[in-house]
C-alpha cells in the first residue's frame, strides 16, 4: 500500500501535506485592478455578433476581471433607401440579408433562421438600439446586455421582428422592466440623443464594422479587432495591453450558474467547456438536475433553458 506524500505529517515543520520553500510568505488575494477599457461596437441585427457570442462569452467570463467592459451601438442599419446597402457582399434589399444570415448560422452554428427578413424584414436597427440605450441608462449596464442578448435570440433563432414596438414592449417585460414606459421612452427625442453619443464614440474609437472589440489600456494606447475572431486572438490582444504581462484566466463558471442568465444554444455550452459535439449531452447530464432544465431544438440545434 503507497501513501500519499498530502498524508504525511512532519514533525519538525508542523505540517500536515507538502510545506512551502518559505515559513513565512505575502499572498494577495485582492481582484487585479482594471486598468483597461474594452469596447466592443456591436448592433442588435449583426449576425457575425450572434456568431462571435460562445467566444466572447467565454473571454469574458475567463478574463472581464482584467477590463471594464463598455457596449457601443453604432447603427448597422437606419433604413432600406431602396438601393443598394452593402453591394460588396451582394446585399441590395432586406430578401439579400436572410441567405447571408443563414450562411453566418450554419457556419457558426449559432442558429438563424433568417426568412423574417424576406416575409417582414426590419426596417431599421435603430429603434431596439434606442431601448438599449434608454435601459442603460434607467437600470445600468448589466440589464440593457440582458436585453440585448435577449433581443437577438429572438430575431435570429426564433425569427422575431425585434424593431416592431408590441415585440420591443414584449422584449422588454419579458426581463423584468416596463416595456410601455421604456419603449415610449426610446421613442422619445432622448432615444436618439442617447443613440447619437454612441455614434459619435464609435466614430472617435475608429469602428467601421461590426463586431469590433477596441482595447484601450492607462497609457491610451490600444489594439483593434474587426470580426469574429478566437478566444486565442482576443487573449493575445489583452495581453498586448498589460505590459507584457500573461493574463491568467479564471476557472469557467458552473453551467448551472450560465443557464440562471441566458438560454444557451449547444455551441455555447461546447466553447465554454472545451466539448466536441458528441459530448454535449452527457456533460449535460453530469451537470444539471433533469428537473432544473429543458432540452429543445430549432434548426437541428439543441439549446437550453431553465424550468
Amino acid at each position: 500500500m503507497t501513501t500519499s506524500q498530502n498524508l504525511m505529517c512532519d514533525l519538525e515543520t508542523g505540517v500536515c501535506g507538502v510545506a512551502g520553500d518559505e515559513e513565512m510568505e505575502m499572498i494577495d488575494f485582492n481582484q487585479p485592478k482594471k486598468t483597461i477599457d474594452l469596447y466592443y461596437v456591436t448592433d442588435p441585427i449583426c449576425s457575425h455578433c450572434w456568431a462571435l457570442e460562445p467566444t466572447f462569452r467565454r473571454f469574458k467570463e475567463q478574463y472581464g476581471h482584467y477590463f471594464n467592459f463598455h457596449t457601443v451601438l453604432g447603427g448597422l442599419l437606419e433604413k432600406w433607401n431602396g438601393g443598394p446597402v452593402d453591394p460588396a457582399n451582394g446585399i441590395h434589399g432586406p430578401a439579400d440579408v436572410a441567405g447571408h444570415w443563414r450562411e453566418v448560422g450554419e457556419y457558426s452554428r449559432m442558429p438563424i433562421d433568417g426568412t423574417l427578413m424576406i416575409d417582414n424584414p426590419v426596417q431599421s436597427s435603430f429603434p431596439p438600439s434606442r431601448v438599449y440605450k434608454v435601459i442603460q441608462k434607467n437600470h445600468g449596464d448589466e440589464k440593457a446586455n440582458e436585453y440585448l442578448r435577449y433581443a437577438r435570440e429572438e430575431l435570429f433563432a426564433f425569427n422575431q421582428n425585434i424593431a416592431e414596438k408590441s415585440v420591443m414592449i414584449e422584449n422588454v417585460n419579458t426581463i423584468g422592466l416596463n416595456g410601455e414606459e421604456i419603449v415610449s421612452e426610446a421613442e422619445s427625442e432622448i432615444g436618439q440623443q442617447l443613440l447619437n453619443e454612441d455614434f459619435a464614440l464609435a466614430a472617435k474609437l475608429g469602428a467601421r464594422g461590426f463586431p469590433t472589440i477596441i482595447m484601450v489600456n492607462e497609457e491610451n494606447k490600444g489594439v483593434k479587432i474587426v470580426g469574429s475572431r478566437s478566444l486565442d486572438y482576443y487573449v493575445s490582444g489583452l495581453s498586448k495591453m498589460m505590459d507584457e504581462k500573461e493574463p491568467q484566466a479564471k476557472q469557467q463558471p458552473a453551467l448551472s450558474t450560465l443557464l440562471e442568465k441566458d438560454t444557451l444554444f449547444a455551441k455555447e455550452i461546447e466553447v465554454m467547456y472545451d466539448l466536441e459535439p458528441s459530448e454535449l449531452q452527457s456533460f449535460v447530464e453530469k451537470q444539471l438536475k433533469p428537473e432544473n432544465y429543458e432540452e429543445k431544438e430549432v434548426l437541428g440545434e439543441k439549446y437550453f433553458v431553465k424550468k
